[in-house]
């Protein structure tokens, strides 16, 4: 929003400099953008008038004119196409001096053009630092004064003030709006502008119906014949249109500008000649086209709101009007239209339409919804002022909707003092919402507040608070210091934080991953085909419309795209919930709208063991690299775990295995299928674990036991078993048999080849064992061995190995 200073003072003129003023519309919420003189500076500048003109005698394009300045008639040579005589123009005298780019400044001199003299210049608006680009002469109206300097003429000791206002402050993109603020903020009155009373001169009045009345609630409209449109738009109001951003164009249409930028309604005016039956405010229909102000046409979709007659659209409702209703240079009646467009009906439209205006600007951010008839008001006192014409009635449309009481607000004294932090007296909180123009009834303890209409942004008690602590002024706050009361939180010792269990697979040379929860139904399928999805309503795509039940399902896509991409050697882990409809969740997280919510830890790998280097051989990752990362994350557990060879679906058969604790099984670990690979488009073998984070969440505490003062005793023990027999199996039997002599066991030794029969393998095991009462003697430590190794024959048809 850009507008003259020296306008907004005409509304409100607080005792302030330009500066203060800034200070406080943006302390306000207004921030103020840009701040610049209205015109750049110069000097020597008075008005004239072109007496007579000759043509150069050397020069096509040049003329000779006799400019009068209220004191002399001087000679000056002028090649601007709009001179003629008796134009009022803005002469620079000799000596004057004008501005120039980069902020630098000429002076006038007398010079010859073509061998003529000429003893000063008629200045454009460009050449006087009031415009980018200028198509002639500055022109200046004929009741001008003779020889005043034109920077008092035109009032350019003036400063332009641009305002980004927020969107939810449509309520200040006008003169008034930003005239209630200063207001408020300076306890002092508004000066609107008095208008000249007339009488109603006709009669006449167009039928108006509204169709869409969900798109609009009121729409107001008047005849008015008999309009001078060719008509001069004065000066005054071209200057202040000029200053707000606005080029003139003609007085009609500059008076509806005016009107907007003056009071924030948009507005437009019809040829009422070109107008046929009724205007209806409906939306378009399929195929319906309508050509705009600016020549463009388009092929409307039937979301679009529009104003139409019986034959034809006339305008893109709050946005653009049409060429074919468009004020002529023919037009002798007008019917002037101001309406109440819902933002939700406009918003997005005018950008879908590859179209920008200060009308759809307003309408989408909220306009006052009982402007219209005020605005009409205005404009028609500016037509006749300007252009003449005989009044109409005011026609008022209206739907249900638009008389709707608006509900009161409570604002409650204590939320004041908690939220804002500041302690108000009720009378001070009281006197600010009476100043913002609302209806406030007081009550012991709180207060019930109506908004203005022009308020449509306050609609909850947080609202109320903000206006309250904007006006109070954020710099009046004071200023206090912080208060903390601390309480030592307990942590239980054992709980492992998610943190220390990320960094032991980032030691171990893993990224983490962040996947969307909502996954690919495809990929969900192919890696977890008998759990039950969760669809999403309202899906951002198509690939990401469920929500996942594993893990692997965004750390597969990401690996392979760092495949795709020739990194060969990925290792990646993600933490995050996992959704199953209905049950119960896992761990702390809460069961919400029937789904189950379970946080999983899990991992993936491919590639190379290690990075290529020089002092290791090459070696690509299988099943025990995984498990191995996997049992350094197990090593947190209190719970005692173990691996069973089972089948999963999106696991290879015989490379997979589940994680047990306590008999349930926790996670999954192994490599990824070959159909599974195949459906999901990776090449190279994947190794792939997932584990619930509540099987890691917590640790056993360390607890001192006391130490023996006598010697351990190992013996080493080779049995033969058949190859398929798990390891795991013949170390929990040995754990089970063994007596409490049998602190450790430990596997040194796993062999298959010369010296075993085929389809066996040779285990070696070393077994520790003390007492802490006496030293171990050997019928004592051959008596421990023998038991143990017929456990083992007895299970596993095992032999020792000679």
């Amino acid at each position: 929003m850009k507008f003259s200073e020296q306008w907004l003072r005409t509304w409100v003129d607080p005792d302030i400099s330009t500066e203060e003023m800034c200070e406080q519309l943006t302390m306000a919420g207004l921030e103020v953008d840009s701040v610049e003189p209205a015109a750049a500076p110069f000097s020597d500048v008075v008005v004239a008038r072109v007496e007579s003109l000759e043509k150069h005698p050397d020069a096509d394009k040049l003329n000779v004119c006799q400019v009068n300045d209220g004191h002399e008639t001087k000679q000056i040579v002028c090649g601007a196409a709009n001179v003629r005589e008796g134009l009022m123009v803005a002469l620079a005298k000799v000596g004057a001096v004008l501005p120039a780019e980069g902020g630098k400044t000429w002076k006038i001199k007398p010079a010859k053009l073509r061998g003529v003299e000429s003893f000063g210049m008629l200045c454009s608006e460009k050449e006087l630092g009031m415009a980018d680009s200028a198509d002639g002469l500055l022109e200046l109206p004929e009741g001008a004064l003779l020889g005043e300097s034109l920077r008092d003429y035109l009032q350019l000791d003036d400063t332009i003030i641009e305002l980004d206002l927020t969107p939810n402050r449509g309520d200040c993109l006008s003169i008034n709006g930003i005239a209630r603020e200063l207001a408020v903020l300076n306890r002092c009155d508004i000066k609107e502008p008095l208008w000249k009373p007339y009488k109603l001169a006709i009669d006449d009045e167009f039928p108006v119906e509204i169709e869409a009345t969900d798109g609009c609630s009121h729409y107001a409209g008047r005849i008015i014949r008999g309009v001078n449109v060719k008509a001069e738009t004065p000066l005054w109001m071209l200057e202040r249109l000029r200053r707000s951003g606005i080029r003139g164009l003609s007085p009609v249409v500059d008076i509806t500008n005016y009107v907007m930028l003056e009071l924030g309604q948009p507005m437009h005016a019809f040829d009422l000649a070109k107008l046929d039956g009724k205007i209806t405010v409906r939306y378009a229909r399929e195929g319906e086209k309508t050509t705009l102000l600016d020549g463009k046409e388009l092929e409307l979709r039937e979301n679009t709101l529009v104003i139409a007659d019986n034959t034809k659209v006339l305008a893109l409702a709050g946005i653009m009007g049409g060429e074919d209703s468009a004020v002529s240079d023919d037009t002798v009646d007008i019917f002037l239209e101001s309406a109440f467009f819902r933002p939700e009906a406009i918003a997005g439209k005018a950008r879908s339409y590859g179209l920008h205006t200060d009308s759809s600007h307003r309408f989408e951010r909220g306009v006052d919804t009982q402007l219209q008839v005020h605005a009409i008001e205005r404009a028609t006192e500016l037509i006749r002022e300007i252009c003449g014409g005989e009044v109409g009635p005011v026609i008022e449309t209206t739907t249900e909707a638009h008389n709707a009481e608006q509900l009161p607000i409570e604002l409650r004294l204590e939320r004041i003092e908690r939220v804002l932090g500041i302690q108000l007296p009720a009378d001070e909180v009281t006197d600010i919402l009476k100043r913002l123009g609302m209806e406030a009834k007081v009550f012991t303890d709180c207060w019930l507040v109506k908004s203005p209409s022009f308020r449509f942004d306050i609609n909850i008690e947080a609202d109320l608070l903000e206006e309250i602590v904007r006006i109070f002024g954020y710099n009046n706050i004071p200023r206090t210091r912080p208060s903390y009361h601390a309480v030592i939180q307990a942590q239980p010792e054992a709980q492992n934080s998610l943190n220390e269990l990320k960094n032991v697979l980032v030691d171990r040379g893993y990224y983490e991953a962040i996947s969307y929860s909502f996954v690919d139904p495809r990929w969900q399928q192919v890696l977890d085909p008998e759990a039950e999805t969760i669809a999403l309503a309202n899906p951002l795509s198509s690939e990401m419309s469920v929500m996942r039940t594993t893990l692997w399902t965004g750390l597969l896509n990401a690996l392979r795209h760092n495949v795709n991409r020739q990194q060969n050697r990925v290792r990646l882990f993600e933490t995050g919930l996992c959704f199953r409809p209905g049950g119960s969740s896992d761990g702390e997280q809460a069961e919400v709208a029937n789904i189950a919510q379970d946080p999983m830890f899990a991992a993936v790998i491919c590639g190379e063991i290690y990075p290529e280097q020089w002092a290791a051989k090459p070696r690509k990752v299988d099943f025990f690299d995984l498990k191995a990362d996997l049992e350094a994350l197990l090593a947190f557990s209190a719970q005692r775990t173990t691996f069973e060879a089972a089948e999963h679906p999106a696991l290879h058969p015989g490379q997979s295995a589940c994680i047990r604790q306590n008999g349930e099984i926790v996670g999954w670990a192994g490599a990824l299928h070959p159909q599974v690979q195949k459906a999901l488009d990776i090449d190279p073998r994947v190794f792939v674990f997932e584990i619930k984070q509540s099987a890691i969440a917590c640790s056993a505490i360390p607890a001192f036991k006391p130490l023996s003062r006598y010697p351990e005793v190992r013996r080493d023990l080779a049995i033969i078993v058949d190859e398929n027999v798990p390891v795991g199996e013949i170390l929990s039997t040995i754990e089970q048999v063994s007596g409490d002599l049998v602190k450790e066991t430990q596997l040194f030794d796993i062999y298959q080849g010369k010296g075993v029969e085929e389809g066996r393998k040779s285990i070696a095991f070393g077994l520790i064992l003390q007492d802490f009462s006496r030293t171990l003697t050997d019928s004592d430590v051959d008596a421990e061995i023998e038991n143990i190794v017929s456990a083992l024959k007895q299970q596993f048809a095992a032999t020792l190995r000679e």
